[in-house]
Order: structure tokens, then sequence, then C-alpha cells
């Protein structure tokens, strides 16, 4: 309690002393610690360092070696400081490969912001939840997130930055797919932490948002990833008028397709609600050499070059990596006015 009563005091300070510009030095956490969002900087806020498939009642930090890890992963990081990016969201979520104390040795070596998440992952018929996730009420499972926050995952004292949630794409949401998303909700209303739920198409975002709004979450806290799945763009008009975030976050494993959302929300003035990342990395425990690890740079050596002969600017190229990001991430409860 003492954590969070500390943490309205600092969010008070900046509201009453930043006006305005409240994003731009909001507090976020870090795997190194508390640190303002105008730290941030280029920031990708869909990432991954290691993601274990082997299901919530096999996997442990016995599956992977930290050091051997690091070897592999480290270059492909130290690489993206050199081209400017100063901040990863990383969305490995628990029982699913989350590893703080991994994130934090990888922040230090290489230079980089690295964000942690609370919150579980409710697709893939539930394989990646917890045995308490059945049992435990909505109200139950917000305690353990919002003790994440307050106090540290586990005992590293490193605390989580969002709230990561995945459920079923579909437009009628389970009762667990519901229990999560409610979870989530209470989550955020007590610590300020972004709702970024792995979702699909705009039907499962729009059964998601039914649940915030009953709960008096403002829209603005919550992120629709892998929103590129969505095959009728007339959806993000809809998307950009309920004020959520539309995360097209899959660029490693299809270009142009971004591409052309990206041309889209520029000719119908949506960019000041998209994020873009690449979805990418994907060390495998148990995989030879860890798998096909995906590389973190097609939005800096393809995509970029590609929306510029497209007439974006770089203003527009900052909003999209930098400022957009620093709202999203800036801890800071949303309310639904009465």
């Amino acid at each position: 309690m003492k954590h969070t009563i500390l943490y309205i005091f600092i969010l008070a300070i900046h509201v009453f002393s930043c006006g305005p510009n409240l994003h731009k030095r909001a507090p976020i956490h870090t795997a190194k610690g508390l640190v303002s969002s105008d730290s941030l900087g280029i920031s990708l806020i869909h990432e991954h360092i290691l993601v274990d498939f082997i299901g919530a009642d096999k996997t442990g930090y016995n599956r992977w070696d930290r050091d051997t890890v690091i070897k592999k992963v480290l270059p492909y990081l130290l690489e993206l400081k050199s081209l400017g990016v100063e901040t990863i969201m990383e969305c490995t979520p628990a029982y699913l490969g989350r590893d703080p104390e991994l994130l934090k040795k990888l922040s230090e070596l290489s230079g980089l912001n690295i964000l942690t998440n609370t919150g579980y992952y409710g697709a893939v018929g539930g394989k990646y939840l917890p045995q308490h996730a059945y049992s435990e009420t909505a109200k139950e499972l917000s305690k353990r997130w919002i003790m994440e926050f307050e106090n540290g995952i586990e005992q590293t004292g490193i605390k989580p930055a969002f709230i990561k949630i995945s459920v079923n794409d579909t437009s009628e949401l389970s009762e667990m797919d519901q229990k999560l998303v409610k979870a989530a909700a209470l989550t955020h209303l007590r610590t300020g932490m972004a709702i970024v739920s792995h979702t699909g198409s705009w039907q499962t975002a729009s059964a998601q948002i039914a649940i915030l709004k009953a709960e008096g979450v403002d829209l603005s806290a919550f992120v629709w990833v892998h929103a590129q799945a969505e095959q009728d763009f007339g959806k993000y008009l809809e998307a950009g008028k309920s004020k959520v975030w539309i995360s097209l976050d899959g660029v490693v494993w299809d270009l142009d397709g971004h591409l052309e959302r990206l041309v889209f929300a520029k000719e119908n003035d949506l960019l000041n609600q998209i994020l873009i990342s690449h979805d990418a990395g994907w060390y495998s425990p148990g995989e030879p050499d860890g798998g096909d690890f995906k590389e973190f740079t097609s939005i800096f050596k393809v995509l970029i070059p590609a929306l510029k002969e497209k007439g974006f600017t770089q203003k527009e190229l900052d909003l999209l990596l930098i400022e957009n990001p620093r709202k999203v991430f800036a801890l800071g409860m949303k309310k639904i006015k009465a």
C-alpha cells in the first residue's frame, strides 16, 4: 500500500507541475528502475527476448541458461542501440517465459530501457494459464498483478510497466477471457498501467472494449495488439473514434501489409493513434541455439525508407516511434468521465 501512496504522490506532482506536458515526464518502470517517460526515446512497443512454448505447468527458469541467452541475444540489442533505439517493451507474459532478471542483465549490457509486464495469456486454449487463473475471480487475479506493480515481480524488485493479456480471437469472449479483461481493467484503475491485449480482429477488440467501458476505463488506456490481422480497414476508423491505440506490431512477418495500413492511417489522420513494432526475437528454450531468432531492425532498414518514399515526414515517424509510445506507457489512471 505504501508504494501505491508514493506513486500517487509522485503522479500528483507531475500533474500539477507539468500540465499538458504530463506524458513527457510521467514515471515508467523499467527492468533497471523508475525513469521518466521523456527518457524513452525511440521505442519498439512489442518485442520478445525469450518465449517458452512448453506450457504453464512445465515452464520455469530451469528451462534456460541466462548466460547462454545473453550470448545469443545481446548482439541484436546492441545493433538496435546503434540505430538509435532507446527502449523495448518486452511482451512475454508470466508462465510463457517472462524473466525479469534476464531483462535487467540485458538492459545493463545493452544500454537499452527494457520494460516488462504483468498479466496472463489466455489464448491457445489456456495452455499458458496457471491453475489459479481458473479458480480465482477477476478481482483476485488483479490483486496479484497489482502486488507485482507495488512490490516487484517475485523477489526481484523489478516492477512491470504495463499489463499484458491475451484473449482468443472471437466475437464472443469466453468466461476466462472476460475474466482476464476485467482483471486488467481493475489493475489499470489501481496502477495506471496501460492494458496491452493480444487480440487480432476488431470484433475481438470490440468485445473487450465493452468490458473496459463497463468497468469505467477510458479506452485511451487500451492497446489493440496485432491490429494488422484486421482486413477491413474501415474498422481502423471505428477504432480511431473510440480512442484505442491501434498496434501494427508484426513488421518482421509482413512488411508490405504494414506499409499499406500505415499509408491508410496517414491518409485518414490516424497516425496519432498508431503504434508500430516487429513482434520479433523469440529465443526458444529447448530448440538448438534458441531457435531462429528474428532481428529487430526491419522498421529502420526497410519500412522507414519505404514510408519516406510514400511521403512520410520525420515528424510523423517520430510520432509513431517516440511520441505515441511515450503517451501509452506513461503511468496514469484513465477513467471515463462522469
